[in-house]
């Protein structure tokens, strides 16, 4: 079983070619108050409101006058091609919601239990943060079982970040007409969308991506509408998976609590004069079956996503919500031709019984491989060199 290869493309416009920012995480002081405002309100359980900042942002930003004329943000595009899915082949190649989750991306110690990965065994020498495209794939591993105890054994993953420690933000500035609060709101609420869609351990264990959806301006056509229709009645065309990290419970479950992480998060001026977040992030699971086994298996998930800045002046907006404008999604070691709504990770010891989904027959990668782009091959579903 192998999956479909391919991308989703959300495009309003050629981007320009200008580079974007890549300084360092905002610094903890920034949203100390922000951090601690919030936590206050949730441990409460009283009516939750953003703090003091977001409000001073969005109450100036919905003051901005509506020309006639305005038109709506873009639509919910055709796709430039599918969603690909690669994994091995058996025996071959062996708001207020918004603003909670805001808090738990950068303090994920308020949740019960840490599931975002600060505690686990199976740790080496971290690498230093990924700050620029990659020129090569990781370098060979010593072949290793993954276990329970040490799932990540075997693997270049094995030394990525933990979780959300890994989606570290660049330091906001300001860019044309929006300030440095607005891009910074931008780019908190993508990392709450890269959390809420692919670390969430719930969203993991197939529940709704509430806190994702939360960040997704409405008013954007066909967005929310469909991709709540592919949570509701997931298809080849509208496969959930293609934005959201999703496993069957009842077949396989995350192993520990740890979904190791490694990409960068830029942004830039776009040519439709507003801001471009980009975001290109590979997410690494350990599953077993939820049947008794022992045996690990990884399925390798990697997003790239654009998500946009518009002018209200110009557009039909909701302050402080994200448009999404583009969605790529690659998998490494998930079944072909499955539309269930989930991803399907396949064990070495399926090569002794029947195969789930359609025989791969497209080319042989390296899902672990960042410097190549995510949209070559489209529309085949390959085999993985490893997991």
């Amino acid at each position: 079983m192998n999956t479909l290869s391919g991308a989703y493309n959300y495009l309003v416009s050629d981007k320009p070619s200008e580079e974007p920012s890549s300084t360092p995480e905002i610094p903890d002081d920034v949203w100390d108050k922000f951090a601690r405002d919030t936590e206050r309100d949730i441990r409460a359980s009283a009516q939750k409101e953003p703090s003091a900042r977001a409000r001073e942002v969005t109450e100036r930003l919905k003051k901005a006058e509506q020309p006639e004329g305005w038109r709506t943000g873009p639509a919910w595009q055709e796709m430039n091609g599918s969603a690909r899915r690669r994994r091995r082949l058996w025996a071959v190649l062996g708001v207020p919601l918004a603003v909670a989750v805001a808090v738990v991306a950068m303090r994920p110690s308020l949740l019960p239990g840490d599931p975002f990965g600060a505690n686990h065994t199976d740790s080496a020498s971290p690498l230093a943060p990924e700050t620029a495209a990659p020129t090569a794939a990781p370098s060979t591993v010593d072949p290793q079982i993954p276990t329970l105890d040490r799932p990540f054994a075997g693997s270049p993953a094995l030394n990525w970040a933990d979780g959300a420690a890994g989606i570290i933000l660049p330091k906001a500035t300001a860019v044309g007409t929006f300030s440095k609060d607005r891009v910074e709101l931008a780019l908190q609420q993508t990392k709450i969308l890269l959390v809420a869609s692919n670390l969430d351990p719930k969203t993991i264990g197939g529940a709704r991506p509430s806190a994702a959806l939360a960040v997704l301006d409405p008013k954007q056509p066909k967005v929310l509408a469909d991709l709540k229709a592919s949570l509701a009645l997931p298809t080849k065309a509208n496969d959930p998976t293609l934005l959201f990290s999703r496993f069957d419970p009842k077949d396989v479950r995350l192993v520990g609590k740890v979904v190791k992480t490694r990409g960068r998060i830029t942004f830039a001026k776009d040519s439709s004069g507003g801001v471009t977040v980009h975001a290109d992030y590979t997410f690494v699971y350990p599953l077993v079956r939820t049947d008794g086994s022992t045996e690990v298996a990884r399925t390798i998930v990697r997003r790239v996503i654009d998500t946009e800045i518009l002018d209200p002046a110009h557009y039909v907006v909701t302050p402080g919500l994200l448009t999404l404008t583009l969605n790529n999604a690659d998998f490494g070691n998930s079944a072909c031709d499955v539309y269930d709504g989930y991803l399907h990770p396949q064990f070495d010891s399926d090569a002794t019984s029947s195969p789930t989904g359609a025989t791969p027959s497209g080319p042989t990668t390296d899902p672990y491989d960042r410097s190549k782009d995510i949209s070559k091959d489209q529309g085949t579903c390959g085999t993985v060199s490893r997991t």
